[in-house]
C-alpha cells in the first residue's frame, strides 16, 4: 500500500524530472504561464457547447477565453477555423473519423511500426476496429514510401488518407501527398478521399516556419498541443473549411465529449501565443540543430538510426541491430542511470512491441532547459559507452559511475 501523500508522490515526480535527462519526443516542459493555467480556477467552471451557445449559464469569461484560444491558433497557422476543445491528440483523430466517415469506411495510414500512431489504423485501436485499414509504410532507407502509398490509393480507394506520424525524423512532403491524389482525381471524374494531415510531433516546428505547413493543402489537421508546441496536455482541429469544421464541431460535441477543459484550453491559447514569439523560433531553430548533433554522434560511434539521421525534433536509435540490446532493455538500464526514453518498433522489428528493437529519442525538452549541439554530442558518447557496458552485462559495477556523468553533465549545463 502506498503510503505517501498525493502531494508527496507529485514532488518526487518533480526531483525525477528535474534529476533526469528526458528524452521522450513527445514530453516537453511548459511554461510556467502555462502551467498556472492548468491549475487554475477555471477548472471549477463547466461549460458544455461552444462560445455564445453554452448549456449553462455564467460562460462570459470563459466564451472569451476559448474565442482568444481559437483565434490565435488560427493566426498562428494561418488558417480560418479551429476547435481547441479535444482532450487529447487521439480524441481530435477520433473526432475526424466521426465527422468525416461512416463506420466500415476505408482508410489508408500509416503503419505504426513503421512510425505511424494507434489511431492512424492500428488493430488496438478504435481507428483499426471500426473502419477498413489499409497501411502504407517506408522504403528500404527508412522514408516514406510515396510509390507504396500511391498504389494502395489506387487499389483501396479509401474514404479518407492520414498523413502524420509519431516516429519519423524525416521532413513529410505534405503537397507530395496531395500531387498524388490530384492524380487519383483526374482518373475519378475529380472525386478523391478526404486528406487528414497529424502533425502532433512537428506543430512547433510548423508554427516556427521551420517545417512546411500542411495548412491550405490538407483538408483537414489535427495535432497535440504538448510536445514540439510545449504546451498543455491536449489536442486541437483546424481547417480552412466552413463545411468541414461545422461536422468536427458537432463530432466533438455532443459527439465524444461532454464539458471542455477550459483550463486547459486556456493554457493551450497561452502556447499559442508564445508559439508566435521570436524567442520560440529560435528555440524551434535550436531543436532542429540539437537532433542533428545527436543523430550523428551515434552515428559516427557505429549505431544504426533509422533513416540514417533526422530532419526534426527526433530519431529512432536502432540498438538491437547496432549493439545487440534490445529497446525494453536500453530504456530500463538507462532510466537507472537518470535518462529517459521509450522503446520504439522499427520498421519490419522482428520483436514483439513490449521488447522493440529501438528506442525514439528527442531533444524539445532538453533543448528547453538550455542544451546545445556539444551537450546532446557529450550524452551520446556516454549512452553508447554505457549500452556496451550493458550489452556485457557489466552494468552493476558502472552504474554509480555514469549516473555520476549524467548528474555532472545536467550540472554543467544549469552553470
Amino acid at each position: 500500500m502506498i503510503k505517501e501523500s498525493y502531494e508527496e508522490i507529485i514532488e518526487l515526480e518533480r526531483q525525477r524530472q528535474e534529476h533526469n535527462v528526458e528524452l521522450i519526443a513527445s514530453e516537453n516542459f511548459p511554461s510556467q504561464r502555462v502551467l498556472n493555467a492548468c491549475g487554475s480556477i477555471l477548472t471549477n467552471k463547466y461549460a458544455e457547447g461552444y462560445p455564445g451557445k453554452r448549456y449553462y449559464g455564467g460562460c462570459e469569461f470563459i466564451d472569451m477565453i476559448e474565442t482568444k484560444a481559437i483565434e490565435d491558433v488560427c493566426k498562428l497557422f494561418g488558417c480560418k477555423f479551429a476547435n481547441v476543445q479535444p482532450h487529447s491528440g487521439s480524441s481530435a483523430n477520433q473526432a475526424v473519423y466521426r465527422a468525416l466517415l461512416k463506420k466500415g469506411d476505408v482508410v489508408l495510414g500509416m503503419d505504426l511500426g513503421a512510425g505511424g500512431h494507434l489511431t492512424h489504423g492500428h488493430k488496438m485501436s478504435f481507428s483499426g476496429q471500426d473502419y477498413e485499414i489499409y497501411s502504407y509504410g517506408v522504403d528500404e532507407n527508412g522514408i516514406i514510401d510515396y510509390k507504396q502509398f500511391e498504389k494502395l490509393l489506387n487499389e483501396h480507394n479509401p474514404k479518407m488518407v492520414i498523413v502524420g506520424a509519431s516516429s519519423y525524423s524525416r521532413t513529410i512532403d505534405y503537397q507530395k501527398f496531395k500531387d498524388i491524389l490530384d492524380k487519383y482525381a483526374k482518373k475519378h471524374d475529380g472525386e478523391r478521399p478526404y486528406y487528414m494531415v497529424d502533425m502532433a510531433h512537428v506543430a512547433g516546428l510548423i508554427a516556427a516556419g521551420i517545417h512546411p505547413s500542411p495548412v491550405g493543402i490538407a483538408d483537414v489537421i489535427t495535432s497535440t498541443t504538448h510536445k514540439t508546441l510545449r504546451g498543455p496536455r491536449g489536442g486541437l482541429i483546424i481547417t480552412d473549411s466552413e463545411e468541414i469544421i461545422k461536422e468536427i464541431n458537432k463530432a466533438v460535441f455532443p459527439g465524444i465529449q461532454g464539458g471542455p477543459l477550459e483550463h486547459i484550453i486556456a493554457a493551450k491559447g497561452i502556447c499559442f501565443e508564445e508559439a508566435a514569439t521570436p524567442e520560440f523560433k529560435k528555440y524551434a531553430k535550436q531543436i532542429i540543430k540539437n537532433a542533428k548533433a545527436f543523430s550523428e554522434a551515434f552515428i559516427n560511434g557505429g549505431f544504426k538510426i533509422i533513416s540514417g539521421g533526422t530532419d526534426n525534433h527526433m530519431f529512432v536509435l536502432d540498438v538491437y541491430n547496432s549493439i545487440g540490446v534490445t529497446g525494453k532493455v536500453c530504456e530500463t538500464e538507462l532510466d537507472k542511470i537518470h535518462i529517459t526514453v521509450n522503446k520504439n518498433q522499427i520498421p519490419n522489428d522482428t520483436l514483439p512491441p513490449l521488447k522493440s528493437s529501438g528506442v525514439r529519442i528527442g531533444v524539445p525538452a532538453m533543448t528547453t532547459k538550455g542544451w546545445k549541439e556539444k551537450d546532446f554530442e557529450k550524452l551520446a558518447k556516454i549512452i553508447m559507452d554505457y549500452l556496451k557496458i550493458v550489452k556485457e552485462e557489466k552494468q552493476e559495477e558502472a552504474r554509480e559511475e555514469y549516473t555520476k556523468k549524467v548528474v555532472d553533465l545536467i550540472e554543467s549545463v544549469k552553470k
